[in-house]
């Protein structure tokens, strides 16, 4: 077949497709892409079969301008959010993003991060725009204005990234020597089970004890709530291993039920050193978390399911003028709902 027949052949599937597109992509999204694939492959198809040099030139993307960074606060759930913010927001903008030394210093010890850093000299010799958020996308970010922005806050939440999660999850990949030592603790803590389905707990304590009740008037995990989740993923598969990790490790001790032998108490339980406890939690099958950043990002590179505390705040809550449960935890995560009895007795002795 000529290349001029096949141009025409390729023309004419081409106008039928279009007709079909829109009923296509309000009817089955999946449908949608399939033929835009298809599509694709049919051009590639007729480019190759045309002369070299009436091949059209690729086109090119408009280089990122500009220096974007965010503010490197709190630990490391939040310093993971912050960078992913900017990551996104930066490139969803067309500027390029740069990040803090601090926030290089700690996330670069156990990740393959790959975004440029500012010195702190140049820093302080910016005339930055800071730009705040909130801890959800708003269709206001989609044009922020200004070729030197900083933004600021504490930002986590998925809604920013997770259209480009595979990019995410390949800035987060883990050092070489740390999943060594992750699958080595885990094959070890296995022993001589068979078939063993890991199970990351994190149990946030540590300030949120007091910080949860006086201040946010919210709860945090109790004996309940661990135990109903570890009986979800006891029933669904056969031999499951918990692997549990704390800054509040006693606690766990005295209130996990550990009597069938499925539970592994791992880590010291240290804040100061978050690194190996985190790599162990994003390396098992799937997730319990309670509350706080650090959980949410476990849950979000193991990729498993994901059981997380819900509605652990009094509806008067200060802190749900911050935060929003559906823009914190996938939708396919599974929420369990938080005992807000102690916070009812004490309002109402």
């Amino acid at each position: 077949m000529s290349r001029r027949i096949l141009w025409i052949v390729f023309s004419g599937i081409a106008f039928i497709v279009t007709v079909r597109l829109s009923y296509i992509y309000h009817s089955n999204t999946d449908d949608f892409k399939y033929f835009l694939e298809r599509i694709q492959d049919l051009r590639a198809n007729v480019t190759e079969a045309r002369p070299t040099e009436t091949r059209p030139k690729a086109a090119t993307k408009p280089a990122l301008t500009g220096m974007w960074t965010v503010n490197a606060i709190g630990r490391l759930g939040n310093l993971m959010g912050e960078y992913a913010t900017l990551y996104a927001l930066a490139k969803l903008n067309g500027h390029q993003a740069y990040i803090y030394p601090g926030m290089h210093d700690q996330l670069a010890k156990i990740f393959k991060i790959k975004l440029p850093v500012v010195h702190n000299e140049v820093l302080n010799r910016i005339k930055w725009r800071n730009y705040g958020l909130h801890d959800w996308m708003s269709p206001e970010y989609n044009n922020i204005e200004g070729e030197y922005v900083r933004l600021t806050g504490y930002p986590c939440s998925f809604t920013f990234y997770h259209h480009i999660k595979d990019e995410i999850l390949e800035e987060f990949t883990f050092h070489d020597f740390v999943k060594e030592e992750s699958y080595a603790y885990l094959a070890k803590a296995r022993g001589d089970r068979q078939n063993v389905t890991f199970v990351g707990v994190h149990v946030r304590r540590g300030d949120y004890v007091h910080v949860m009740p006086n201040t946010w008037r919210g709860v945090i995990a109790d004996k309940g709530y661990l135990q109903k989740a570890m009986d979800y993923f006891r029933n669904k598969y056969e031999n499951p291993l918990f692997v549990v990790t704390s800054n509040g490790m006693d606690w766990c001790k005295q209130n996990i039920d550990s009597s069938l032998g499925d539970v592994h108490f791992a880590g010291d339980g240290k804040e100061g050193s978050p690194g190996r406890d985190f790599a162990l939690l994003a390396h098992c099958n799937h997730t319990i978390m309670t509350i706080g950043t650090f959980g949410i990002w476990a849950g979000y590179l193991a990729g498993g399911e994901t059981i997380y505390l819900s509605n652990y705040t009094l509806p008067d809550s200060p802190f749900l003028r911050l935060f929003k449960y559906e823009a914190a935890f996938l939708p396919e995560w599974i929420g369990i709902p938080a005992d807000l009895s102690p916070l009812l007795n004490k309002a109402n002795p």
